[in-house]
């Protein structure tokens, strides 16, 4: 067989904090250096060689997953005003087409808008940044992407001639607006377009106004961050009063309303930073919903008066009191707060969708999201009227709000979806209180979705947590205890959600249990749990997760020597930890794009998105917080072990997870390990954080590795 590729050890000594730290394969973070590419390469050539043995199954996987697609399928239509919008896929091509047509319109009457096959054409990597129709619907604003390093350029085109007014080819725009990052919103005045620049760390740190056609040079900012722990975005409302322009770093936001109709105007506070403090806004007729967590761990709903000029940020360090030197009354006086729904432990208030009058109200709760409707018409001040919450037909789901573009409707759109459900949209009339099926996702081929079963049960971490588990499996192709592929993430409050996968199915037709851990770090449940799984508390992140494939084990779900593990990005350095932590617990682990190099990298203030990172995982400069970033942080605790086969992915132009973590993690293992199972890395040369951005190649990618998982598993 194939030997794989040794990286050299080239010494690279330093001095932190009193330690001497060595780190031999420093030079693969040196992208221009010819052999880091060719390693790259060569370690690309040997995971080929590897996995050769698998060539026929993933192709078989990866037709299994195309034959259960609709390839040719239009999404449901999007009405906003006089106009319905969708998006459009056809067999054989790669990107997504997007179209509307006159409200009420047929087929036969839609005009393409966009479409990215097009613009993809000459390019490894493509993706669309954003896509914003200008309020008369003249004027289409879009930035692509076409290396995968999240770096956008802006075009726009006028709809009904097909002309581009803005762009890299019009000399009078100055040859373009790039360089962006995510964020793109339509001033009322159809010209302005508000956009999000980065520094030199790629953080994005303020937010333009551009006049479409003009030279880039002569933009202002409408908002500039200096706190490199922050970064900024722009939005916008739907009542399309105000373009919101928010700056937040881990723990603490702030955000600042534009008048959509005067975008030239100074931006008002609606509350000063505040550490700790975190809030998010909407508007409603004379008022500003906005969902806090000032005096409620989970959040709680108050509403303020909308600003005006003159109106001045309150401190925001005592509740009640204000900076504002005219007394004014508007959000900024945290005395004009008042209260509509107040700290409910364990129950974490995750969203308002506000329309023109009624409200949506998103909860979580063990793990679960409500949505609860209130009716606000006749509602008095200090009210949310009357309220209902939408039922949910199965016991363990995911759910929440649908593309509703219209503020000044009586329906409500939302997704649902389960394990075992595909992904659906819902409309609920709020007058008649019924609610219809609009769209679900459809599955083809003999395929039937009552023969897989799902459910949710616990697992006892060291310390007496109980963490939650959802499962899904076929019992007519399973047999137990079972193989399992046992999924995990945990970090940033970002829940997993308990959803459909039509690619799954080839993991579930084979025999194989499917199983998400719910360990803290994630939302799952509540602010509680994602703060007990962060900074100093990470541990228990790598604890929960150990544990739940631990009772898998024990109550016989699982079989002890067939659990395979996966988790990308942040979940890829919960890999890393059970590569390193519990090599015995598993036959095999896939980290995609792993975050393996945490203490260098946060060592790094110039990698992108480094400083703001430091509420999250801990600022290594301090003493305490590097030594417990050091306790755990994959690439400085590999250690000589009978370690699991391993299948890592990294990108190349990655801003997220620079491609040198994985490479280094990979070439450390390989030199330490006392194991004779595959360790294997696989670096897409031309693409990103997401890995490849065509549907047929994510589709080869997916089969790719679920070929490995089969084959780790036993069932290939």
């Amino acid at each position: 067989m194939t030997q794989p590729p040794v990286a050299p050890q080239r010494p690279h000594v330093r001095r932190i904090h009193g330690t001497e730290t060595d780190d031999p394969w420093h030079w693969l973070r040196d992208r221009d250096d010819p052999a880091v590419r060719e390693y790259l390469e060569a370690e690309n050539a040997y995971t080929e060689a590897a996995t050769v043995h698998l060539a026929d199954l993933r192709e078989q996987i990866f037709s299994e997953i195309k034959d259960r697609t609709k390839e040719t399928h239009q999404s449901l239509p999007t009405p906003k005003d006089d106009w319905e919008y969708r998006a459009r896929t056809v067999e054989g091509l790669q990107y997504v087409i997007h179209v509307r047509r006159p409200r009420g319109g047929t087929d036969d009457d839609e005009t393409v808008l966009l479409d990215e096959n097009e613009l993809a054409e000459g390019h490894e990597y493509f993706a669309v940044g954003d896509l914003a129709v200008s309020p008369d619907h003249r004027l289409l604003a879009y930035t692509t992407d076409t290396d995968g390093d999240e770096k956008y350029t802006l075009t726009v085109v006028d709809i009904a001639s097909g002309r581009v007014l803005d762009g890299p080819d019009v000399p009078a725009a100055g040859c373009g607006l790039a360089e962006l990052s995510y964020g793109l919103v339509w001033a009322n005045d159809n010209s302005t377009l508000f956009a999000v620049r980065t520094d030199d760390a790629q953080r994005p740190n303020r937010v333009i106004r551009h006049v479409v056609g003009t030279d880039p040079a002569g933009d202002l900012e409408a908002y500039r961050e200096d706190d490199e722990r922050f970064w900024v975005g722009v939005g916008a409302i739907r009542s399309e009063r105000f373009v919101v322009i928010g700056s937040q770093s881990k723990i603490t936001s702030e955000h600042r309303l534009v008048d959509a109709d005067r975008p030239d105007a100074e931006p008002l506070v609606v509350r000063a930073r505040s550490e700790g403090i975190e809030y998010g806004v909407d508007h409603q007729g004379d008022r500003l919903l906005i969902v806090t967590n000032d005096g409620a761990q989970d959040f709680r709903l108050v509403e303020a008066p909308v600003p005006s000029e003159g109106d001045a940020p309150a401190s925001g360090d005592v509740p009640g009191e204000s900076s504002n030197p005219a007394g004014g009354d508007g959000p900024d006086d945290l005395s004009t707060w008042s209260e509509l729904i107040g700290d409910r432990p364990g129950i974490r208030l995750d969203d308002v969708d506000c329309f023109d009058d009624f409200v949506v109200v998103h909860d979580r709760q063990d793990g679960l999201t409500t949505l609860r409707v209130h009716d606000t018409r006749g509602a008095e001040a200090g009210e949310l009227g009357p309220a209902f919450e939408i039922e949910m037909p199965e016991p363990v789901y995911e759910a929440g709000g649908g593309a509703n573009a219209e503020f000044d409707t009586r329906r409500y759109r939302f997704g649902y979806t389960s394990m075992v459900t595909p992904p659906s949209i819902f409309e609920l009339d709020l007058d008649s209180g019924e609610r219809e099926l609009l769209d679900q996702l459809p599955v083809l081929g003999d395929v039937d979705l009552s023969a897989y079963t799902t459910e949710r049960i616990t697992a006892t971490a060291p310390d007496g947590t109980a963490v939650p588990i959802s499962l899904v499996w076929k019992p007519s192709a399973i047999s137990w205890p079972a193989p399992c592929l046992l999924y995990g993430y945990g970090a940033y409050e970002i829940g997993m959600p308990a959803s459909f996968s039509t690619v799954r199915l080839s993991l579930l037709d084979r025999g194989v249990l499917f199983a998400i851990a719910h360990v803290r770090g994630g939302g799952e449940l509540g602010r509680a749990w994602y703060e007990g799984g962060k900074l100093d508390r990470k541990h228990n992140t790598f604890d929960d997760f150990a544990a739940c494939a631990g009772h898998l084990a024990l109550e016989g779900w699982a079989d002890p020597r067939r659990i395979c593990a996966r988790g990308g990005s942040a979940g890829g350095l919960l890999m890393g930890a059970m590569v390193n932590r519990h090599p015995d617990l598993f036959c095999g682990v896939v980290a995609e794009v792993p975050f393996v190099d945490v203490l260098n990298t946060m060592l790094d203030p110039d990698i992108p998105l480094t400083v703001t990172e430091y509420d999250e995982w801990g600022d290594p400069n301090d003493p305490t917080a590097f030594e417990t970033i050091r306790s755990y942080a994959p690439y400085e605790n590999v250690e000589a072990a009978d370690h699991p086969a391993v299948l890592v992915t990294a990108g190349l132009t990655d801003p997220r997870v620079q491609y040198w973590e994985p490479a280094k993690w990979v070439a450390k293992l390989r030199a330490t390990t006392t194991s004779t199972k595959p360790i294997l890395l696989r670096t897409e040369m031309g693409a990103g954080h997401g890995g490849p951005s065509g549907r047929y190649d994510a589709w080869r990618d997916e089969a790719f590795i679920l070929a490995f998982i089969c084959d780790v598993l036993g069932v290939a």
